[in-house]
């Protein structure tokens, strides 16, 4: 096994879509990095789990950094030049390429992972960014305070490689350094007693109650074909699959019925639109990647939906701090129960008509990059988190426990978020937790380790709760956190700070800000009210 040793300024460990940000913005200050992913996709969330973005309702006017607006204009551009779109949709400058109803801008993960490339290309092309994917970090060398290296494997061919920085950020989907390198985190629930949170779990914490992951997959609809896929092993087991939820399920998770995330009763969806029944809610458009009504006639032959559904959501297992063996097994059993939802629905669901099946729907691999159609990996809804200066908590962000019309007011703002505090079907066997928040701040605090200096969490693994994790792992948040800490490790090493002076020294915090508001990231939010 050979090694190989390199030194850079700043090593991202991921590349999430906050690591990807991470890196735009730190070498746009002119420093080195490395950006490392496990997988070949870089982009996390957008690209190798499939998922296109959650964002909130003012995103076309306000409420991003000015990045991540170049990155969704971009999106639209390469539809507009590459695709054989009609002279309507070429002239709509929201274009929604996929018409999804759950985003403004629902598109394929390989548009995403196009136009991150494009934004890279020239810190790439002046050797300022190097791209290493299929490396997976395996150890980490602290001394004191500091992380001074990390050490990965090549998935593909087994040999290892260290990489020594100034600063490193955490951008893996689960926060893998920060139980690499010994760096304090909590993981899973807080107890009410820890936090004061009204929606935390009673008792005693959880480490192991976190949100479901969710294995998504991508599939087309031809109406006078038959895909059906042969069926799985465990079909079964997950077609009579009942979730133990508090408060209960209404029954079969592989059905068009689950519960409602706010009011937690039975709701109903078809797969299709009825136009009998336009109003009646539907999967299909829920997260469609390609819509039909965008493209010349005769160019589209068939719509795209990606799968991220109540019905495949994961819960009987928790994939941080267990041995890989549980890990395998665990994600085996998520990739199953999505395989066993496109086969019940091929053969078994029910439809309007009174038949059952839809032996028409096919898998896409073409769209997730990958040979069976479902993403690369499993969608990460929650990481570890570090134990941070500050911890955001549903006191500052929830607008039933706040009881005022305004998120807290951090001057230590680093950016902005909006979203529901959304937590999914959880490994504890809770149900939906979705309540209203209010549009919030990104506290600087919350990223600064409460003893390691030089370590910075870019994506989910900031000092949130359980509960404000819900809100805080969006896409537009995701990136926010991670081009902020791209540009702080940046500012610290060309200032020659530690990330926790800036945070502690009003003047020194006053001019990090500067750099941020410079570089287009928005540090407040006008009024307004609660989602």
């Amino acid at each position: 096994m050979k090694q190989k040793e390199l030194k850079v300024d700043i090593l991202i460990v991921g590349g999430s879509l906050g690591g990807c940000a991470a890196a735009i913005a730190a070498t746009s200050l002119g420093k080195k990095v490395i950006m490392t992913e496990e997988t070949d996709w870089i982009g996390g969330q957008l690209t190798s789990q499939a998922v296109p973005p959650d964002e909130h309702r003012w995103i076309e006017s306000f409420g991003c950094t000015r990045r991540y607006r170049r990155f969704r204009n971009l999106v639209r551009d390469y539809y507009k030049r590459h695709y054989p779109l009609n002279p309507t949709a070429v002239a709509n400058p929201h274009l929604n390429p996929g018409q999804g109803t759950v985003s403004r801008l629902c598109h394929e993960p390989k548009v995403a992972l196009a136009v991150l490339y494009q934004m890279m290309a020239y810190a790439e092309t002046r050797g300022d960014l190097q791209i290493h994917l299929n490396r997976k970090p395996i150890s980490v060398e602290a001394k004191a305070d500091q992380i001074e290296a990390v050490t990965f494997i090549q998935t593909i061919n087994g040999e290892t490689e260290t990489v020594a920085a100034d600063f490193v950020l955490d951008a893996t989907e689960t926060g893998d350094l920060l139980s690499l390198g010994r760096v304090e985190y909590v993981s899973g629930a807080e107890s009410q007693a820890e936090t004061g949170e009204p929606h935390a779990v009673p008792g005693e914490s959880q480490p192991d109650n976190v949100q479901g992951l969710t294995w998504c997959l991508a599939m087309g609809y031809d109406p006078e074909g038959s895909h059906v896929i042969d069926e799985l092993e465990g079909y079964q087991k997950w077609r009579d699959y009942i979730p133990d939820l508090s408060p209960a399920w209404p029954g079969k998770m592989l059905s068009w019925t689950y519960s409602d995330p706010i009011t937690l009763t039975p709701k109903t969806r078809m797969l299709f639109p009825s136009k009998e029944e336009p109003n009646n809610p539907s999967f299909w458009p829920y997260r469609r990647l390609i819509s039909q009504q965008h493209y010349l006639s005769g160019t589209m032959p068939h719509e795209v939906t990606l799968v991220n559904w109540p019905c495949n959501d994961y819960i009987e297992g928790n994939i941080i701090d267990q041995s890989q063996e549980v890990v395998d097994t665990y994600l085996k059993q998520a990739r199953e129960l999505s395989l066993s939802l496109f086969h019940w629905m091929q053969t078994e669901a029910p439809r309007p008509d009174g038949g059952y099946g839809y032996p028409g729907l096919y898998l896409r691999p073409d769209i997730t990059g990958t040979d069976d159609g479902l993403a690369k990996a499993p969608y990460i809804r929650e990481s570890r988190r570090i134990r941070a200066e500050f911890t955001v908590t549903e006191m500052h962000v929830g607008q039933e426990a706040r009881g005022t019309g305004q998120a807290a007011n951090f001057p230590d703002s680093i950016g902005i978020g909006c979203y529901r505090i959304d937590l999914h079907p959880s490994t504890g066997k809770n149900n939906y937790i979705d309540i209203s928040s209010l549009p919030f701040q990104i506290p600087l605090g919350a990223l600064i380790p409460i003893r390691v200096e030089n370590l910075i969490p870019a994506c989910k693994n900031i000092g949130t709760t359980h509960i404000t994790n819900g809100c805080y792992r969006l896409h537009p948040i995701e990136w926010n956190i991670g081009e902020a800490a791209g540009l702080l490790s940046a500012f610290s090493l060309t200032h020659r700070l530690k990330p926790r002076q800036i945070y502690q020294n009003e003047k020194l915090l006053q001019s990090f800000q500067t750099v941020l508001l410079n570089q287009g990231i928005e540090l407040e939010w006008p009024t307004l009210t609660a989602v």
